[in-house]
């Protein structure tokens, strides 16, 4: 554009000047850049981290599943039309071990003992921990481990031995093989403690002894109340549907059948809706952040009036103003960005660190953290930006 007066044309701003002039403004009030910047820092780290640590979390479900398989299946007693509990056959895990996609098979039987510290707790006092007659294969079948000595085999499974889940464990403060308790009213020696197990949770609160010893000490009936069944991956959907009129062919519709994994992915996808809305948080906290950086800039073009002026009287158009604005209130919220994006990490890696988990940090999330502060910038500084550039020379100076 060509002045009429004096036949000049103003001097063009290169993409370097423009960054550096806003740059000038910034670094003349770092106290005021870094708490305008720290606003916009903490909404984006909180949304990051939000982001980050669900998708750690479902990171480390994805590989709990890889490591455990979702190829178990759980076969319980259902109930009848009356609402009573029913039983499973005794011959069911028979039954279902013909079937030609199944792998492996193991059950647990409830034998309706208690289990005591000692002789000397009082009837009840059980801890609601129940005393399950279990089969050799059942820890490979649910995917456990032992945690501390070992496990039921063909010897250990004929005598007074027992292994207790994880919870048992806790609850009756036992964790050293060889220490004995009272279960039916006789000693058992503990073999055995195991870690807690993902897809049978309902062992971890459990006394478990063979099944020959439960017939002998705890008069077993030998009829399982539950039965673990592992099946080729290819295979679970059409073993899932014949397995009720399997495990019991005279009343197939008094059998669940539930495959244990699901259950974590239900987790999972409740634990998404509170990221979904801790995600709105972090975007209220970014908005607000956005409103001290736009504070921060009309603040700045009423403290600048002078030097306003004087580069207006100097030359420079009113769009030369604005840029000169616009990009102070850009860079001001990139670097809250960037920080946020940062600091969002470390925390993310922080807490999946201490929860043994892989670390996730979605590059969209870290994008759309940057991308919100460039929107949030441009938006905040507009108004200032367009406020500076309309004052005259003479008013401006005026403010001197």
């Amino acid at each position: 554009m060509i002045d009429k007066g004096t036949g000049l044309r103003p001097a063009r701003l290169r993409p370097a000047d423009v960054f550096r002039l806003g740059g000038t403004g910034l670094r003349t009030r770092p106290l005021r850049v870094f708490l305008s910047a720290l606003g916009i820092a903490i909404g984006v780290a909180a949304m990051i981290a939000v982001v980050g640590i669900s998708g750690s979390g479902q990171a480390e479900v994805d590989r709990r599943l890889d490591a455990l398989g979702t190829n178990l299946l759980r076969v319980a007693p259902g109930a009848t039309l009356g609402g009573e509990r029913t039983r499973l056959p005794a011959d069911a895990v028979r039954m279902i071990d013909r079937v030609p996609p199944v792998r492996e098979v193991a059950a647990t039987g409830a034998t309706g003992a208690k289990v005591y510290r000692n002789e000397r707790i009082a009837v009840g006092r059980t801890g609601s921990l129940t005393v399950l007659a279990a089969d050799e294969g059942l820890l490979p079948a649910v995917g456990g481990h032992v945690g501390r000595g070992r496990w039921l085999d063909a010897a250990t499974a004929t005598y007074p031995a027992v292994v207790l889940g994880a919870t048992a464990a806790q609850r009756l403060d036992v964790h050293a093989p060889g220490t004995r308790l009272w279960i039916g009213g006789r000693w058992f020696s503990l073999i055995g403690v195991l870690d807690p197990v993902p897809l049978a949770p309902e062992l971890d609160g459990a006394a478990l002894v063979g099944g020959p010893a439960a017939r002998t000490y705890l008069r077993f009936d030998g009829r399982p109340s539950t039965v673990y069944v592992r099946t080729d991956d290819s295979a679970v959907a059409a073993v899932r549907a014949v397995l009720p009129a399997t495990a019991n062919p005279a009343k197939p519709g008094e059998v669940q059948v539930s495959r244990p994994s699901d259950a974590l992915a239900a987790r999972e996808a409740t634990e998404s809706t509170l990221t979904g809305l801790l995600l709105g948080l972090g975007g209220v906290a970014l908005l607000v952040g956005g409103v001290g950086v736009g504070n921060t800039m009309v603040i700045s073009v009423l403290e600048r009036r002078p030097e306003i002026g004087l580069r207006r009287a100097l030359g420079a158009t009113r769009g030369q103003i604005r840029t000169q604005f616009v990009t102070e209130s850009l860079l001001l919220s990139v670097i809250g960005g960037l920080g946020g994006t940062v600091l969002g990490t470390l925390i993310t890696a922080a807490y999946a660190l201490s929860r043994g988990w892989p670390t996730v940090v979605p590059v969209w999330a870290t994008a759309a953290g940057v991308g919100a502060t460039l929107v949030i910038g441009m938006l905040a500084g507009l108004y200032p930006a367009v406020r500076a550039s309309r004052l005259a020379p003479t008013v401006a100076l005026a403010g001197t």
